[in-house]
């Protein structure tokens, strides 16, 4: 896992505030959503992982470094 820095942190908070729409695009864990589910940023954390409120119910959250997502701004 790589560590963030405090500029990072801020800049990773005001792309995904809390209630930005987003699509999971990798996550390397055997509990992943599918690729491709979408969910709802509740925020994030102090080590820049996303959390995520996912449609189909999960909620891991996508790591800072590992895991990718993209913004649904259209939704």
């Amino acid at each position: 896992m790589r560590m963030i820095s405090k500029e990072a942190l801020q800049t990773l908070r005001e792309r995904f505030p809390k209630g930005t729409r987003v699509e999971l695009l990798q996550m390397d864990d055997p509990q992943a959503p599918p690729i491709g589910t979408k969910g709802t940023v509740r925020g994030v954390d102090d080590i820049g992982s996303i959390m995520v409120a996912w449609d189909n119910g999960c909620g891991l959250s996508v790591a800072y470094g590992e895991d990718i997502c993209r913004r649904c701004d259209n939704e």
